[in-house]
């Protein structure tokens, strides 16, 4: 059975250096919960607290209700998946899969027809009597998996175990992740640096920065409407455009800045604070007329061609740089570079943010 996990104002210090600042999440139970943020942010102290390899310093880490006080790594109901995944090279793919049995004393027929059990469920029949040196990335990813599942942990939890692959097979074990997540129920908790990860299998999203909490939403939450400036840039692409505040109404303001007055959303609590105007690449929409209230004249430098979308890069008459992404539908002409045009944005698709976080 899955269970919750609560972290309830958790911090951890290591000498004067705090890793982790009064964190606070209830992640539920069965869902697909990732902490995101870049290296160095705090993410992996919190795996490591919550599966038991590292005491709070203060607050207190519940799993399906009960406090984690005081209890070991092996007294918890969590599994935990390293990056380098830690499998035994001279045991076949069976044994590894159910080592942890053997350490609780079940027999080998038990054992071995649990491990069978599992590789169905990661969808490798068959590989039972491999060696770890006979399978491929991938598949030494769902031996972990099994592995880990072998012992029925109420929590399972990933310190980024697809940094290593390659994007293909990182592409397809995200799917494959997700799927085995959905059929075992069991909760995931998930430390990722890539956004893209983050964004495609979980149900939620923590976003963090200099060992605190930004934000805690979902993909689609976090993307559209991020809540300060560090979770604007860190997940995904951002324009970014500096003035001030003017008239507000109606959840929009006028924003001055060098390079004209635009119309956005104002993000709820600026009070005042340093700010910036947030546009995303795909929202900039590239036109020969400058009629539009929320328009740039720019000239047009670098164009990349990234398969599905392009991009185009700009610079604004002040010199700012602007990047637009255009869908490849094979379709629209491309502008040539050194072209005069404009930069367009709609105000619903803008929003201005706090500069800083709140780290």
């Amino acid at each position: 059975m899955s269970a919750g996990v609560e972290l309830d104002d958790v911090s951890c210090d290591f000498g004067r250096f705090r890793a982790v600042d009064h964190v606070n999440v209830s992640i539920r139970p069965g869902e697909f919960f990732s902490f995101l943020g870049p290296s160095g942010c705090g993410k992996t102290t919190i795996l490591r607290m919550i599966s038991g390899f590292q005491e709070p310093s203060e607050g207190a880490i519940r799993i399906g209700g009960k406090d984690m006080r005081g209890q070991r790594a092996n007294q918890r109901p969590t599994a935990l998946i390293f990056q380098n995944l830690a499998l035994f090279p001279l045991m076949p793919v069976w044994e590894n899969i159910a080592f942890g049995l053997e350490v609780r004393g079940e027999d080998k027929v038990r054992r071995r027809a649990r491990a069978e059990e599992l590789l169905r469920l990661v969808d490798l029949p068959g590989a039972a009597d491999k060696m770890i040196g006979q399978l491929s990335g991938g598949q030494k990813q769902r031996v972990a998996i099994a592995r880990a599942l072998a012992v029925e942990p109420s929590v399972m939890l990933l310190d980024e175990p697809l940094s290593a692959l390659d994007l293909k097979l990182r592409q397809h074990m995200r799917a494959e992740l997700r799927g085995i997540q959905k059929r075992t129920g069991v909760t995931f908790i998930y430390i990722t640096h890539d956004q893209g990860e983050a964004l495609a299998m979980s149900d939620r999203v923590g976003v963090m920065s200099q060992g605190r909490l930004q934000q805690v939403a979902d993909p689609r939450e976090i993307y559209n409407n991020p809540v300060n400036g560090f979770v604007a840039g860190f997940v995904g692409e951002m324009n970014r455009l500096t003035g001030e505040v003017g008239q507000v109404a109606n959840g929009h303001a006028v924003f001055g800045t060098p390079h004209g007055t635009f119309r956005a959303r104002l993000a709820p609590g600026v009070n005042g604070a340093p700010v910036k105007l947030y546009v995303r690449p795909e929202h900039m929409v590239l036109s020969q007329d400058g009629g539009s209230e929320n328009s740039v004249p720019v000239t047009i430098g670098d164009i990349a061609f990234e398969g599905n979308f392009i991009t185009v890069s700009a610079t604004a008459d002040t010199g700012a740089d602007l990047t637009a992404e255009v869908r490849n539908d094979g379709i629209g002409k491309l502008p040539d570079r050194g072209a005069k045009l404009f930069m367009h944005f709609d105000a619903d698709r803008a929003i201005i943010l706090p500069d800083e976080s709140k780290a």
